[in-house]
């Protein structure tokens, strides 16, 4: 019996080292298995394309991604080529010669990976077939109806049929990890392990079905985790077969992870299992070369905002401009999940509040969710036309003024400025301020709805009385369709929004991770997020005032829905009492908390994942070194000390706050001495102690 390999890892220059040297990665093979591969449906497809680099470089030629084949989004991302394996290229072709297409490429993105694509129309015809294997092996019956079901079936039979194929080709080496990411993928894992495949499996849940399902319910779902009767709720939503789907790859899998902590809560109640192993979701993190590249885009695009919002309100611009603060929310259209209903509430609140103390502040709220429309309204594209059309006359009048004032100074005159607009300009300025004249307010929203009478958030506006009056502080506008850069209304992509923004809200109920408020603090936008969220939970563990460093977390768990406003409206409210000054200095801060979420980091936890399960499924080669855990602890990022940490300290004490009391304030601010201040205190924040055989982590111990 050969000698088993150590596991274990410590840390070097702030990086995971394995110990063993002889466990070359050359004897492993890594798929990763998605329905998400090359084709976007949600957060997994980010998690995935992001992580893609970093577990190349990891694997190198030894890694490779399972997907659908859909002809659109092949086209456009991968390029075609030969399998670089003998192994992967003989199992092809055996499922090809029995009518199977199987393509295999590179996906075009950062790293690119090879990806192996199952044609799911060229097997369907197995379906009746393989449904009934299922039902052998697990006793879970699939609907004919349910489509999205069918095709996890057809998916996972193709994928454990390939790895079979695979397998058998080998003898002691390589030995092959499959990672199964979401229940639609969980059915290969199912059948790998009944057919006793050598593989070491791994299935990672990044939110549980029915966990979605209670929480868009407006069901107090955190607070009675322990009293669902789980079989009952899924069977009400019929949703029950894809749960048993679910379930039993959390239980089939070598090792289970959830994205998580509050998931992994989550995961033990609906699921029956403790992840083994917590794995937060990371981005790649594309440093600047300097501090101010990022302060720079931001004001180059909160001027593009700036346009549209001047086209959008024409004829009711009465604000300042400079200043305005850009708010945001975006992600799916699940009004409860997402927060878009407290978030409506405290948008209420803090027009009230700015009326009330007659703030000169005028906040803009976009709510960036995708609905049903019939295009955009005649309204929003005529306020566009509009300032376009006062632009093209404003850049002819000067055009004329400008050659009539050069003209005087070079005869050494000063112009008469009576005479230098004659009658003709006179009357194009006015017949350009008619035309700004409006008889209605702005819209609310920038497309027109499908089902107008019945949307949650139209409804909302309706209720509360923000209808974008000139006596608003507030205002709204619904965007119901993912931004682009080819917009007639808002030409600006994602990425280029959110830099423009001021803050991005996030008040979610059911978020298991939040790429939204993450995407947000790797651009410099501070953000709103909760202690539901498994970014708001990561973001508080490891940073000791994440409030000071622009993140602001909710408390959604622990306090009453009207509680919870409350706290969100005044963190509303004093972000809109902040300094231009104080601003700038919380988006420094905010940008140097990316390197929390760079997957350089993150990816040791799935390092880790793979390595458990490498030494659960195969004891006699691989063994978790239990006599020398990692060094390396946790770490808190350090309020500081500068300035005030919040908008809330921030506020003038008396009226007669003083411009040299700022002044003051910018003096004590040192931001080198800041950034100094924050790389001393930066330790490796991950701890991956390791899981003795037989014996399952306690609730808790992979806090990550």
């Amino acid at each position: 019996m050969p000698l088993a390999r150590s596991l274990s890892m410590t840390s070097l220059n702030g990086l995971p080292q394995w110990e063993d040297e002889d466990l070359p990665v050359e004897d492993l093979l890594l798929f990763e298995i998605s329905w998400e591969v090359t084709n976007k449906v949600g957060g997994i497809y980010t998690v995935i394309q992001t992580k893609a680099k970093t577990t190349g470089d990891e694997w190198g030629e030894n890694y490779f991604l399972i997907g659908p084949y859909f002809e659109q989004n092949v086209k456009t991302q991968v390029e075609f080529c030969e399998p670089p394996n003998a192994g992967i290229k003989k199992a092809m072709d055996t499922m090809k010669s029995q009518g199977c297409q199987v393509f295999f490429g590179r996906w075009l993105i950062e790293g690119s990976p090879y990806v192996l694509l199952f044609d799911m129309g060229s097997a369907a015809w197995n379906l009746d077939k393989w449904k009934g294997e299922f039902w052998d092996v697990s006793n879970i019956g699939i609907p004919f109806h349910d489509q999205e079901a069918n095709d996890a079936v057809i998916f996972g039979s193709l994928t454990a049929w390939f790895l079979k194929e695979l397998s058998c080709q080998f003898d002691d080496k390589p030995n092959i990890i499959a990672h199964f990411h979401e229940w639609q993928a969980g059915v290969g894992l199912i059948l790998a392990r009944s057919q006793k495949l050598p593989v070491a499996t791994i299935f990672t849940t990044h939110a549980t079905l029915l966990g979605r399902y209670l929480c868009a319910a407006s069901i107090d779902f955190y607070n009675n985790l322990a009293q669902f009767d789980i079989d009952k709720e899924a069977g009400e939503r019929q949703i029950y077969h894809r749960y048993c789907m679910e379930r039993a790859s959390v239980h089939c899998a070598h090792v289970f992870t959830t994205v998580s902590q509050i998931t992994a809560t989550e995961a033990e109640h609906m699921l029956k299992r403790n992840p083994d192993v917590v794995t937060p979701n990371g981005l790649n993190i594309k440093k600047f070369s300097a501090m101010h590249e990022f302060q720079n885009l931001h004001s180059m695009y909160k001027a593009r905002i700036q346009e549209f919002i001047r086209g959008h309100f024409y004829g009711h611009l009465d604000f300042d401009l400079e200043k305005t603060l850009f708010f945001f929310i975006a992600g799916r259209y699940e009004f409860s999940n997402k927060g878009a209903d407290m978030f409506l509430e405290a948008l209420s609140r803090l027009n009230f509040l700015l009326r009330v103390h007659k703030n000169d502040v005028t906040v803009v709220v976009f709510f960036i969710m995708p609905a049903k429309t019939n295009n955009f309204n005649v309204e929003t594209l005529k306020g566009q036309a509009v300032r376009k059309q006062l632009w093209d006359t404003a850049q002819s009048v000067k055009e004329k003024f400008g050659k009539k004032l050069y003209n005087a100074l070079l005869k050494g005159e000063i112009p008469d400025l009576n005479k230098i607009l004659d009658r003709d300009d006179i009357t194009i300025m006015k017949r350009a301020i008619y035309s700004t004249q409006r008889h209605c307010l702005p819209p609310v929203t920038t497309h027109n709805m499908i089902d107008d009478g019945n949307d949650p958030i139209l409804n909302t506006i309706r209720r509360i009385g923000l209808f974008n009056n000139r006596t608003d502080r507030v205002k709204v506008i619904l965007h119901p369709e993912f931004l682009s850069s080819t917009s007639p209304l808002l030409p600006l992509d994602y990425e280029e929004f959110v830099r423009g923004c001021h803050l991005g809200v996030f008040p979610s109920y059911y978020e298991p991770w939040g790429y939204t408020p993450a995407e947000c603090t790797v651009m410099g936008i501070p953000s709103v997020t909760t202690n539901l969220s498994g970014f708001g939970c990561f973001m508080q563990e490891h940073v000791s005032d994440p409030a000071a460093y622009g993140i602001y977390i909710v408390d959604r768990r622990f306090r009453s829905p009207d509680e919870s406003c409350n706290q969100l409206t005044q963190f509303l409210y004093g972000f809109c009492q902040q300094s231009r000054r104080q601003r700038i200095i919380q988006r420094n801060r905010t940008e140097r908390l990316s390197d929390l979420l760079d997957w350089r980091y993150l990816g040791r936890y799935y390092m880790h994942a793979r390595h458990l399960a490498l030494s659960r499924t195969f004891p006699d080669k691989f063994e978790m070194d239990l006599s020398a855990p990692p060094k390396t602890e946790g770490f808190r990022y350090p309020r500081p000390s500068s300035v005030p940490p919040s908008p809330s300290a921030s506020q003038p004490s008396s009226p007669h706050h003083s411009e040299a009391e700022d002044e003051d304030e910018d003096e004590r601010y040192d931001e080198d001495e800041e950034a100094e201040r924050d790389r001393q205190n930066i330790k490796s924040p991950f701890s991956l102690g390791a899981v003795p055989q037989g014996k399952k982590k306690q609730h808790g111990e992979y806090r990550n």
